[in-house]
């Protein structure tokens, strides 16, 4: 309710233990579902509320960020806690069928960092490690997504083993081609407001600025980087298809 209850948060307490078991099933089956659905694209199943994400879906961001403003310290241990709690599920994924797993987490917003970014590399990324490593032992592939501009933390997020990163427009695509491009897959970064409200001419321009970039790398998946809303013309989409 207030940001003095954010800090002395215990997801343990709140949320408790989870069963094993029953998260591998809801993982392979939605696997599955997702391969059935589209059986030529490479499918995964993933987890949403990695880190940050979880904490903004527990607090909302007035609380968030009040209780990261008055004691960054102290929410840093809250994050800790919630790292510990949220390893059920990587655990989970690691023994999934599942061989790519996508793991989604909202970092930044458009401007970038909304903490300082020696708190994200105190308490987020030292993090990921921890929950990424059951994936990496079990040979499972990372795709990892962060709305926003995540550009300053490129490399942050290249060491924690990743194998792919998602991007919307705002972050730099041309940096991590040049240094990631032959080692990692990447997935992005058209802008949708062009494909809402552009011409012909601007919806072409934007694919080929996108694959002027990418197009030379193995890994690159050529994508509209924060998906196509159902007001989109239809006439655009399908030219942007095209």
């Amino acid at each position: 309710d207030d940001p003095d209850d954010a800090l002395g948060f215990d997801p343990w307490e709140v949320h408790g233990k989870r069963d094993k078991k029953t998260l591998i099933k809801e993982y392979n089956d939605h696997f599955k579902s997702n391969c059935d659905i589209n059986s030529d694209m490479v499918n995964m199943t993933g987890i949403y509320v990695t880190c940050m994400s979880g904490l903004i879906e527990l607090f909302g961001w007035d609380i968030l960020l009040c209780a990261a403003g008055m004691d960054p310290e102290g929410f840093g241990e809250v994050t800790d806690r919630y790292a510990s709690w949220i390893m059920q599920y990587f655990e989970a994924l690691a023994e999934s069928d599942t061989p790519v797993v996508m793991v989604h987490d909202d970092i930044v917003w458009t401007s970038g960092a909304f903490l300082h970014p020696d708190w994200y590399r105190r308490y987020i990324f030292p993090n990921y490690k921890k929950l990424f490593r059951p994936l990496i032992e079990s040979n499972k592939k990372i795709i990892y997504t962060s709305d926003g501009d995540y550009t300053q933390f490129i490399d942050d997020i290249a060491d924690c083993n990743v194998n792919g990163f998602v991007m919307e427009p705002l972050t730099d695509m041309q940096y991590i081609a040049d240094k990631y491009g032959k080692t990692h897959s990447f997935i992005g970064n058209a802008d949708t407001r062009v494909l809402l409200s552009g011409t012909k001419e601007d919806i072409y321009a934007e694919v080929k600025r996108c694959m002027d970039i990418g197009k030379k790398y193995p890994g690159f998946f050529m994508a509209v980087g924060n998906h196509i809303p159902p007001n989109t013309p239809v006439d655009n989409a399908l030219y942007y298809n095209e």
